[in-house]
């Protein structure tokens, strides 16, 4: 009985690659693929006959580790190692936390993932021994990035013009209100935006409350 196996991988390159060294090994089946976390769930709503599924972090849409935390929480029995090319402390613990079974990086050799994939499938935690490492260090002083807070320098203006747009007010609104035309209004919301790293009004708001740049 062959091995049924899911892959979360938004680069066709890199997932060519996953299935290459799959198909080594007789005992593996790769029985879908999907290019990220919501495309995934979808499969696995038609078909969760699956036993592992290789996940990748980065992915449009819906990333690895929320994906992890809804198929754990939906199908409990499917295992799930990480497969990616971050191996920072928080991708690291925040995958762990969500579910993950196992963490491998994608330069993983063919022996070494087909090993993982049984060793996890028989209750085991498929790791290279520098992620175990930085996963025993996690473990033993657990971080808290969520309110690790990010140094962001809006000016007063700029300040000014995110509390008007939290209340829903238009570039021509908010010009007439600060005395500034909407050309100029327009300007200070592209750097806004830049210096929040996000791309509409909703998640500048969202990210300034979050920070106590402006009040909620």
């Amino acid at each position: 009985m062959k091995i049924k196996i899911a892959i979360a991988e938004d680069n066709s390159f890199l997932l060519k690659a996953v299935r290459d060294k799959l198909t080594l090994f007789e005992d593996l089946e790769v029985k879908f693929w999907a290019m990220n976390g919501e495309e995934l769930l979808k499969k696995l709503e038609e078909d969760s006959n699956v036993q592992l599924i290789l996940m990748d972090i980065e992915m449009p849409k819906m990333n690895g580790i929320e994906a992890v935390g809804k198929v754990t929480q939906k199908y409990p029995q499917i295992k799930i190692i990480m497969l990616t090319v971050f191996d920072n402390d928080e991708n690291i613990f925040k995958a762990i936390q969500a579910g993950a079974n196992g963490y491998f990086l994608k330069e993983v050799d063919p022996p070494t993932l087909h090993r993982g994939i049984l060793d996890t499938l028989e209750g085991g935690a498929a790791m290279t021994p520098s992620i175990a490492m930085k996963a025993l260090k996690l473990l033993r002083n657990p971080p808290n990035f969520e309110e690790a807070k990010e140094e962001i320098n809006l000016t007063a203006r700029e300040i000014e013009i995110l509390e008007q747009t939290s209340k829903g007010l238009n570039y021509n609104q908010i010009g007439e209100n600060l005395f500034i035309s909407p050309k100029t209004v327009r300007k200070h919301i592209e750097n806004i935006y830049a210096k929040l790293q996000v791309h509409n009004k909703l998640e500048a708001v969202q990210k300034a409350v979050k920070n106590r740049i402006i009040e909620g």
